[in-house]
Protein backbone atom coordinates (compact mmCIF):
# COMPACT_ATOMS: atom_id res chain seq x y z
CA UNK A 1 0.00 0.00 0.00
CA UNK A 2 0.81 3.49 -1.00
CA UNK A 3 2.41 5.71 2.33
CA UNK A 4 1.97 9.08 2.88
CA UNK A 5 4.29 11.11 4.94
CA UNK A 6 2.64 14.79 5.66
CA UNK A 7 3.25 17.20 8.42
CA UNK A 8 0.64 19.27 10.42
CA UNK A 9 -2.46 19.37 8.81
CA UNK A 10 -3.78 22.92 10.23
CA UNK A 11 -0.51 24.42 9.01
CA UNK A 12 1.29 22.03 5.88
CA UNK A 13 -0.10 23.39 2.77
CA UNK A 14 2.22 21.07 0.36
CA UNK A 15 0.83 17.89 2.22
CA UNK A 16 -2.78 18.50 2.24
CA UNK A 17 -2.48 18.30 -1.98
CA UNK A 18 -1.60 14.71 -2.07
CA UNK A 19 -3.36 13.72 0.94
CA UNK A 20 -7.14 15.49 -0.98
CA UNK A 21 -5.84 13.89 -4.41
CA UNK A 22 -5.71 10.41 -3.18
CA UNK A 23 -8.97 10.70 -0.44
CA UNK A 24 -11.26 12.73 -3.19
CA UNK A 25 -9.91 9.91 -5.43
CA UNK A 26 -10.83 6.77 -3.50
CA UNK A 27 -6.57 5.64 -3.81
CA UNK A 28 -6.04 3.93 -0.74
CA UNK A 29 -2.74 4.86 1.27
CA UNK A 30 -1.53 5.11 4.66
CA UNK A 31 -1.10 8.44 6.22
CA UNK A 32 2.18 9.22 8.26
CA UNK A 33 1.80 12.53 9.91
CA UNK A 34 4.98 14.07 11.52
CA UNK A 35 4.94 16.61 13.06
CA UNK A 36 6.19 19.76 13.13
CA UNK A 37 8.30 20.21 16.34
CA UNK A 38 10.71 22.06 14.19
CA UNK A 39 12.65 22.55 11.40
CA UNK A 40 16.24 22.65 12.62
CA UNK A 41 18.56 19.49 11.69
CA UNK A 42 18.53 18.33 15.23
CA UNK A 43 14.40 18.13 15.48
CA UNK A 44 12.49 14.71 15.22
CA UNK A 45 10.61 16.08 12.43
CA UNK A 46 14.22 16.60 9.97
CA UNK A 47 15.30 13.26 11.97
CA UNK A 48 12.20 11.44 10.88
CA UNK A 49 12.16 12.53 7.09
CA UNK A 50 15.41 12.01 6.60
CA UNK A 51 15.57 8.05 6.58
CA UNK A 52 12.76 8.71 3.93
CA UNK A 53 13.13 11.62 1.73
CA UNK A 54 16.17 13.13 0.56
CA UNK A 55 14.78 16.43 1.31
CA UNK A 56 14.22 15.54 4.63
CA UNK A 57 10.53 17.92 3.63
CA UNK A 58 6.99 16.71 3.47
CA UNK A 59 4.85 15.29 1.55
CA UNK A 60 6.92 12.26 0.49
CA UNK A 61 5.24 9.09 -0.34
CA UNK A 62 6.51 5.79 -0.75
CA UNK A 63 5.67 2.83 -2.96
CA UNK A 64 7.60 0.04 -1.58
CA UNK A 65 11.36 0.62 -2.11
CA UNK A 66 10.48 3.87 -4.26
CA UNK A 67 9.93 7.30 -2.81
CA UNK A 68 8.51 10.35 -5.02
CA UNK A 69 8.95 13.69 -3.06
CA UNK A 70 7.42 16.99 -4.49
CA UNK A 71 3.71 17.33 -4.80
CA UNK A 72 3.50 17.49 -8.64
CA UNK A 73 5.68 14.47 -9.10
CA UNK A 74 3.96 12.80 -6.47
CA UNK A 75 0.69 13.81 -8.55
CA UNK A 76 2.04 12.41 -11.74
CA UNK A 77 3.45 8.92 -10.28
CA UNK A 78 -0.41 8.51 -9.23
CA UNK A 79 -1.73 9.63 -12.09
CA UNK A 80 0.61 6.79 -14.13
CA UNK A 81 -0.38 4.46 -11.36
CA UNK A 82 -3.86 4.98 -11.31
CA UNK A 83 -4.90 6.12 -14.87
CA UNK A 84 -8.59 4.63 -14.53
CA UNK A 85 -9.14 7.40 -11.70
CA UNK A 86 -8.35 10.37 -14.21
CA UNK A 87 -6.72 12.74 -12.36
CA UNK A 88 -5.85 14.79 -15.35
CA UNK A 89 -8.45 16.04 -17.63
CA UNK A 90 -8.57 12.82 -20.47
CA UNK A 91 -8.64 16.21 -22.83
CA UNK A 92 -4.66 16.91 -24.53
CA UNK A 93 -5.27 20.72 -24.33
CA UNK A 94 -7.26 20.76 -21.33
CA UNK A 95 -4.86 18.49 -19.67
CA UNK A 96 -2.25 20.76 -20.43
CA UNK A 97 -3.43 23.75 -19.35
CA UNK A 98 -3.92 21.51 -15.64
CA UNK A 99 -0.26 21.04 -15.51
CA UNK A 100 0.72 24.36 -16.36
CA UNK A 101 -1.56 25.99 -13.57
CA UNK A 102 -0.43 23.71 -11.62
CA UNK A 103 2.92 24.58 -12.40
CA UNK A 104 2.31 28.01 -11.84
CA UNK A 105 0.98 27.35 -8.44
CA UNK A 106 4.11 24.93 -7.26
CA UNK A 107 6.74 27.87 -8.71
CA UNK A 108 4.39 31.20 -8.27
CA UNK A 109 2.05 32.86 -5.99
CA UNK A 110 4.80 33.96 -3.31
CA UNK A 111 2.91 37.08 -2.08
CA UNK A 112 0.22 35.11 -1.17
CA UNK A 113 2.02 32.35 0.20
CA UNK A 114 4.01 34.60 2.20
CA UNK A 115 1.85 36.84 3.24
CA UNK A 116 -0.83 33.99 4.15
CA UNK A 117 0.09 31.27 5.44
CA UNK A 118 -2.62 28.52 6.00
CA UNK A 119 -3.78 28.61 9.44
CA UNK A 120 -7.22 26.33 9.02
CA UNK A 121 -8.60 26.75 12.28
CA UNK A 122 -8.02 30.37 12.34
CA UNK A 123 -10.05 33.42 10.89
CA UNK A 124 -8.48 36.72 10.33
CA UNK A 125 -10.31 39.20 8.58
CA UNK A 126 -8.85 41.88 10.37
CA UNK A 127 -5.29 40.87 9.70
CA UNK A 128 -6.30 39.65 6.01
CA UNK A 129 -7.99 43.46 5.44
CA UNK A 130 -4.02 45.30 6.53
CA UNK A 131 -2.73 42.17 4.22
CA UNK A 132 -4.91 43.69 1.28
CA UNK A 133 -4.14 47.20 2.28
CA UNK A 134 -1.00 46.96 2.27
CA UNK A 135 0.81 43.98 -0.08
CA UNK A 136 0.33 44.66 -3.74
CA UNK A 137 1.91 41.23 -4.45
CA UNK A 138 -1.24 39.69 -2.21
CA UNK A 139 -3.44 41.50 -4.34
CA UNK A 140 -1.74 40.71 -7.91
CA UNK A 141 -1.65 37.16 -7.14
CA UNK A 142 -4.97 36.87 -5.89
CA UNK A 143 -6.38 39.36 -8.89
CA UNK A 144 -4.32 36.06 -11.44
CA UNK A 145 -6.21 33.42 -9.37
CA UNK A 146 -9.67 35.15 -10.38
CA UNK A 147 -9.09 35.52 -13.69
CA UNK A 148 -7.67 32.06 -13.55
CA UNK A 149 -10.57 30.45 -12.29
CA UNK A 150 -12.86 32.36 -13.62
CA UNK A 151 -12.18 31.62 -17.24
CA UNK A 152 -11.87 28.20 -16.44
CA UNK A 153 -15.18 27.22 -14.99
CA UNK A 154 -16.91 29.73 -17.61
CA UNK A 155 -15.03 27.08 -20.10
CA UNK A 156 -15.50 23.90 -18.35
CA UNK A 157 -19.09 25.08 -16.41
CA UNK A 158 -18.30 23.37 -13.45
CA UNK A 159 -18.32 22.08 -10.44
CA UNK A 160 -14.70 22.02 -10.80
CA UNK A 161 -11.78 23.44 -12.36
CA UNK A 162 -12.07 21.69 -15.41
CA UNK A 163 -15.63 19.72 -15.07
CA UNK A 164 -14.70 17.01 -12.51
CA UNK A 165 -12.40 16.68 -9.95
CA UNK A 166 -8.95 16.58 -10.86
CA UNK A 167 -5.16 16.80 -9.52
CA UNK A 168 -6.07 20.77 -9.97
CA UNK A 169 -8.63 21.27 -7.65
CA UNK A 170 -6.50 18.99 -4.80
CA UNK A 171 -3.65 21.85 -5.85
CA UNK A 172 -5.43 24.89 -5.34
CA UNK A 173 -7.62 23.18 -1.89
CA UNK A 174 -5.10 25.17 0.21
CA UNK A 175 -5.51 28.58 -1.67
CA UNK A 176 -9.44 28.41 -0.72
CA UNK A 177 -8.21 27.66 2.70
CA UNK A 178 -6.16 31.01 2.94
CA UNK A 179 -8.94 33.39 1.05
CA UNK A 180 -11.19 31.87 3.75
CA UNK A 181 -9.20 32.23 6.53
CA UNK A 182 -8.05 35.89 5.64
CA UNK A 183 -11.38 36.46 4.63
CA UNK A 184 -9.98 37.64 0.97
CA UNK A 185 -12.14 39.62 -1.19
CA UNK A 186 -13.06 37.43 -4.31
CA UNK A 187 -16.30 37.68 -6.67
CA UNK A 188 -19.40 35.49 -5.79
CA UNK A 189 -18.09 32.89 -9.31
CA UNK A 190 -15.18 32.58 -7.36
CA UNK A 191 -16.69 32.25 -4.15
CA UNK A 192 -19.01 29.58 -5.10
CA UNK A 193 -16.28 27.41 -6.79
CA UNK A 194 -14.47 27.87 -3.12
CA UNK A 195 -17.36 26.63 -1.42
CA UNK A 196 -17.88 23.67 -3.79
CA UNK A 197 -13.77 22.90 -2.64
CA UNK A 198 -14.77 23.04 0.62
CA UNK A 199 -17.59 20.46 0.24
CA UNK A 200 -15.62 17.32 -1.35
CA UNK A 201 -15.52 14.92 0.95
CA UNK A 202 -11.89 14.84 1.41
CA UNK A 203 -11.21 18.08 2.18
CA UNK A 204 -13.86 18.07 4.79
CA UNK A 205 -11.97 15.16 6.10
CA UNK A 206 -8.82 16.88 6.25
CA UNK A 207 -10.31 20.45 7.64
CA UNK A 208 -11.86 18.35 10.49
CA UNK A 209 -8.74 16.39 11.02
CA UNK A 210 -6.96 19.88 10.97
CA UNK A 211 -9.72 21.33 13.71
CA UNK A 212 -9.19 17.91 15.75
CA UNK A 213 -5.04 18.49 16.38
CA UNK A 214 -5.25 22.02 18.42
CA UNK A 215 -1.86 22.10 18.10
CA UNK A 216 -0.55 25.63 18.38
CA UNK A 217 3.26 26.54 16.66
CA UNK A 218 4.75 29.57 17.23
CA UNK A 219 6.91 29.13 14.37
CA UNK A 220 3.88 28.82 12.01
CA UNK A 221 1.57 32.07 13.44
CA UNK A 222 2.85 35.22 12.61
CA UNK A 223 0.04 36.91 13.42
CA UNK A 224 -1.13 35.25 16.81
CA UNK A 225 0.32 34.99 19.93
CA UNK A 226 -1.47 31.85 21.45
CA UNK A 227 -4.59 29.79 20.40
Amino acid sequence: MLKLFIGNKNYSSWSMRPWVLLTQAGIPFEEVKVRFDSFDATSHFKKTLADVSPTGKVPALQDGALVVWDTLAIAEYVAEQFPDKQLWPADRMARARARSICAEMHSGFTGLRGNCPMNIESHLPEIGALIWRDKPAVRADLERIITMWTALLQEHQGPMLFGAFSVADAYFAPVCMRIQTYALPVPAVVQAYIDRVCALPAVQAWVKDALAERDFLDFEEPYRLKR
